[in-house]
């Protein structure tokens, strides 16, 4: 049976719960989007969710959106499809959710009250992006990606043994 963890933003107007198969918070992402939205260190710790367990459980008045705008390679601006959902009266990132995997969530791991399972190693993902400031502690067994990581969410809590049922 997944792990159900509750969540709610700073300030308590928003509290929501969600179903995870992948509860291990393992990913730092260093985008500048995470980042600036979300991390604190320098990066931002997403975990996987149901996304049709999602149930907010109070102000849901409170939600608002974020689309952030991306720049590519070639300098053409686009609006990302991923939705990063947010607390208006206290800025807390809670989750985020895109339409091209609809059957998801992505909670941040800092909007999580549940105690989350502390992973065995860590995937730190586009370091292409860091802020000079940042020094990323990355552990003997860690990965490292200037962009993506090869395995999904999915495929890291499978390989060790940490998909919950």
């Amino acid at each position: 049976m997944p792990m159900k963890l509750q969540g709610s933003c700073r300030c308590g107007a928003v509290k929501f719960a969600v179903d995870s198969h992948t509860p291990h918070p393992y990913q730092r992402c260093y985008c500048s989007i995470c980042r600036k939205t979300d991390g604190g260190g320098g990066y931002a710790i997403n975990i996987m969710g149901d996304a049709k367990s999602l149930t907010v459980l109070r102000g849901r008045d409170s939600l608002r959106v974020y689309r952030a705008e991306i720049r590519d390679e070639s300098g053409q601006c686009h609006t990302s499809s991923g939705q990063r959902h947010f607390c208006v009266q206290c800025g807390s990132a809670l989750w985020l959710f895109d339409p091209e995997w609809p059957d998801w969530v992505f909670p941040f791991a800092s909007a999580i009250d549940t105690d989350l399972p502390v992973p065995p190693d860590k995937v730190h993902l586009m370091l292409r992006y860091k802020a000079s400031w940042v020094e990323p502690q990355i552990g003997p067994e860690d990965e490292t990606f200037d962009l993506y990581p090869v395995d999904s969410i999915e495929d890291w809590h499978r390989q060790r043994g940490l998909w919950v049922e």
